[in-house]
């Protein structure tokens, strides 16, 4: 993503999110007008009187903005603030939404468990493809509930999370695409080289 289509799209997702908001506390607002107390349509004639007060005012604010166009200048960059502020909001929000769900995969997907899938999956092959590996991950509990909605990229950036190397251009069948070779996997992982690590320094 260039720098430009940063700020676009979180002024993109902030819109939509402030036109959600207003369009929420209309209806909200037209459904406290419902009385309680009557029933048919005097129950909601409330609610009709505020709908029209609405166009009214929605066709007087239409009004002065075509009697003073520079009043547009105003109310654009009243939207531009409030929709870069709730773009930053959605995008936390986002962030916090995929943490969480990253804390919850990361019982299933053990690095060393994982690993040896890869080498399960590879037999006497030198390599993978990552859609066939997901393709596995579908159909066997208990991953397949976790990934009943991945794609190749999502399981590509868990897999580098688990630091397993993971190459665009591996060849299985004469065909290159996203996945693991084995010579990868050959290396010590990363729990198992600290331990080796520690124990040099200690025997030293």
């Amino acid at each position: 993503m260039t720098r430009l289509a940063r700020p676009a799209a979180r002024l993109a997702t902030g819109s939509v999110t402030v036109a959600r908001s207003l369009g929420r506390r209309a209806a909200a607002w037209v459904a406290r007008g419902r009385r309680a107390d009557l029933t048919g349509w005097r129950a909601v004639l409330g609610c009709w009187l505020r709908i029209v007060l609405l166009a009214i005012g929605l066709y007087l604010l239409w009004r002065i903005v075509r009697a003073l166009p520079a009043l547009m200048w105003l109310f654009a960059g009243s939207w531009t603030v409030a929709a870069w502020r709730a773009g930053k909001t959605t995008a936390q929000a986002a962030v916090g939404a995929d943490e969480e769900g990253a804390a919850e995969a990361a019982p299933v997907l053990d690095r060393e468990a994982v690993r040896t899938l890869l080498l399960t999956l590879m037999g006497s092959g030198s390599g993978v493809h990552l859609r066939t590996v997901l393709a596995y991950l579908k159909r066997h509990p208990p991953t397949a509930a976790l990934t009943a909605d991945w794609t190749v990229t999502d399981l590509r950036v868990r897999l580098t999370a688990l630091k397993v190397t993971v190459d665009r251009s591996v060849k299985v069948g004469g065909v290159p695409t996203w996945g693991v070779r084995r010579r990868d996997l050959d290396d010590p992982s990363p729990t198992t080289a600290q331990e080796t690590s520690t124990e040099a320094s200690t025997a030293a």
